[in-house]
């Protein structure tokens, strides 16, 4: 008898983040051995150095929790990665802000990131194997029967093929119309989920289907066929008691917003923080080697539309465009200044746009704000252009790390850009911030396509 993985999943994930708490600590242990441990004696860390281990490993644990249930084993390793990364980093910034870090050997801490990294990556592989032998045998499965005629089904069945230790095993897969089948499927097979993709065309279908299953013990889900639309952020939600698909809607809300917020406002304040000196030498060498502002300052689309001013160092000598015209820098733009030129090449002109996220104005991460000609431009010739403004814009993208950054001189460039910038904005998580994050002085050091 197949045991019912609703049951064992809590009880593994639980299991996996005492497994985390432990790894985490005994990484921080066998680093302080490699580290202080002589003539075959063990060292014992102080109390303070405990303390510190024990609070790492338990933020470090709530923040790997989520890792578990991912069913691809590149998209756990990475989030692995990001979850110590961040706990780590953050262990460094509380110990420079409390100004105890000469307490603690600095050896022991970077030799405690990479091990803990290695162990943690070493469990996560034993688990994912031996997860995948146990419901080979035919435990801890959850058998789903497909019900429907859409192109969803054959989505669905790829993804439970590609992800053999999520549990998920399909025992058939049957036309929405044969009603009379599926009810004897159901009595037969017994399956723990039953599946049922929905085109538009068929929601007469579903009140039968419904009638036919409604003593059916199984797990009933719904799968409306919306591959067909361009969805954003595509899911259910309630508003005044109505269930309702998402079909359009703008992934920044509740516990999400406020996420995203704090990652903002930690971001632009210690960069600004840093990068000052910087700055001021960037804002001497504006104003000293062409007449002008050391800002500029233009309008751009941010948050539902809204006119935002967005900062920037001056890179051009003072000039008047065209009305309702704005010409985008090329290689050889006699407008751009020398100092300019390096500063767009370097990106280094968009530092004060650190200034805009404290105003509230932008994010670190996101879709790149395009001038206001260029929105009215291109709202015209690609379709849903619009949608990159249901989030607030960034200083840096998934576009610009995948390649799109700087000039788009062709509409197909501008719609790759655009491309990009959705699925930023269907994909969001906080974990793909800190991803985008973490590449963006990689995509900067090529600096291809930036003028």
């Amino acid at each position: 008898m197949l045991t019912p993985i609703k049951k064992s999943l809590p009880v593994a994930k639980t299991l996996g983040q005492a497994l985390d708490f432990f790894t985490i600590c005994l990484g921080g242990w066998l680093s302080y051995q490699f580290r202080f441990a002589e003539n075959s004696q063990w060292a014992s860390l102080t109390r303070e150095e405990l303390l510190v281990s024990l609070v790492t490993a338990l933020f470090a644990t709530l923040l790997l929790g989520r890792t578990w249930s991912v069913s691809e084993i590149s998209g756990i390793f990475w989030r692995v990665t990001l979850g110590w990364l961040t706990a780590w980093v953050s262990l460094l910034v509380m110990l420079a802000l409390t100004q105890t870090a000469d307490m603690y050997s600095r050896t022991w801490l970077v030799n405690w990131f990479f091990i803990a990294l290695v162990m943690l990556y070493s469990a996560r592989l034993v688990a994912f194997l031996v997860m995948i032998r146990i419901r080979r045998t035919g435990y801890y499965q959850k058998r789903v029967l497909l019900v429907g005629d859409s192109s969803l089904m054959l989505a669905i069945r790829n993804r439970v093929n590609n992800a053999l230790w999520s549990g998920y095993v399909i025992l058939g897969e049957l036309a929405l119309t044969d009603v009379k089948t599926l009810a004897e499927l159901d009595a037969t097979l017994r399956p723990d989920e039953i599946w049922i993709g929905l085109r538009m065309v068929d929601h007469r279908q579903l009140e039968r289907v419904m009638k036919t299953l409604n003593q059916s013990v199984a797990n009933i889900r719904l799968l409306p066929d919306l591959m067909m639309y361009q969805i954003l952020n595509h899911g259910m939600s309630v508003t005044l008691g109505m269930p309702m698909v998402d079909v359009s809607v703008s992934p920044m809300f509740g516990g999400r917003l406020v996420a995203k917020a704090v990652l903002d406002y930690t971001v632009a304040s210690l960069a600004l923080l840093m990068l000052s000196p910087l700055m001021l030498a960037i804002a001497v060498a504006v104003k000293l080697t062409s007449k002008g502002p050391i800002f500029y300052k233009q309008k751009r689309n941010g948050w539902n539309g809204e006119s935002i001013l967005v900062y920037k160092f001056r890179s051009m000598v003072v000039h008047q465009e065209p009305a309702g015209r704005l010409t985008q820098a090329t290689a050889e733009d006699s407008r751009v200044t020398k100092v300019g030129r390096f500063l767009r090449k370097s990106s280094l002109d968009e530092l004060p746009q650190f200034i805009n996220v404290l105003q509230g104005r932008m994010s670190i991460v996101g879709p790149r704000p395009h001038a206001l000609t260029h929105n009215e431009h291109y709202l015209k010739l690609i379709p849903h252009y619009a949608l990159r403004h249901k989030v607030k814009p960034g200083i840096t993208g998934w576009a610009q790390i995948c390649g799109f950054r700087g000039r788009t001189e062709t509409l197909d460039k501008m719609e790759e850009r655009i491309k990009h910038d959705i699925y930023y904005l269907e994909h969001w998580s906080i974990w793909l911030d800190i991803k985008i994050i973490l590449l963006t002085p990689l995509a900067l050091l090529k600096g291809e396509n930036a003028y």
